[in-house]
């Protein structure tokens, strides 16, 4: 029973784990990524906990995100596609498509937090209010976003504010320390409550019959 106990501590530790490593290897290949800002939030009040399934993105949302053909990206506004894109200046940066146009002969796109400006999404905005480093052209294309979870990637941006950025590098290994180290309390745990003695249980006590006398 001791064994059967211990493994399946073992077992959903491993589990646990795996989940996070494999979450830190599909942020690092651009599968998954976290909103760090309220910029593409509506209403702009940028907190990250209303309308929790807006059309809009929270800070604080996890994204999952797929590679895909800039050519096949949607570009009518204000239903167009939300991509994720690196800049030079300002990092990966997550925006919605406003306008298409061309550079050296090649497509490229207008963005916008649908936050961000005078012109809230879905009003069409003004091409002063189009991002200043933008237009984005297809080799600064990570993917579209296809899907939100709403809130649980507060925990990261947390995690990121007090290591710097670095939550990566420092907090996984910190949180697998920590759980290994719980792994071993309850290990310890079970065997202790094993080898203590157990309480005597009392014998239930029987009821001699009565002898019956014959006359």
């Amino acid at each position: 029973m001791l064994k059967n106990e211990n493994l399946q501590v073992v077992v959903a530790v491993a589990v646990v784990i795996a989940l996070l490593i494999g979450v830190y290897v599909a942020e690092s290949a651009g599968y998954v990524a976290v909103v760090p800002s309220g910029s593409m939030c509506i209403p702009d009040d940028k907190n990250g906990w209303i309308h929790p399934f807006a059309r809009t993105l929270m800070e604080g949302d996890i994204l999952i995100i797929v590679p895909v053909n800039p050519k096949d990206l949607n570009t009518n506004y204000p239903n167009s596609d939300v991509i994720v894109y690196n800049t030079a200046v300002y990092g990966r940066i997550v925006h919605r498509i406003v306008a298409p146009t061309t550079v050296n002969g090649q497509i490229a796109f207008y963005t916008k937090g649908d936050g961000n400006g005078q012109d809230k999404w879905p009003t069409p905005p003004s091409v002063s209010e189009y991002d200043p480093w933008s237009p984005i052209q297809a080799n600064q294309i990570v993917g579209k976003v296809v899907l939100r979870i709403p809130w649980i990637g507060q925990i990261t941006l947390f995690l990121q504010s007090i290591t710097a950025g670095n939550s990566g590098r420092i907090v996984i290994p910190i949180i697998v320390v920590i759980i290994a180290l719980l792994v071993v309390v309850e290990i310890l745990g079970s065997i202790r409550n094993k080898k203590a003695p157990e309480a005597k249980k009392e014998e239930p006590q029987t009821i001699q019959p009565e002898s019956t006398a014959i006359f």
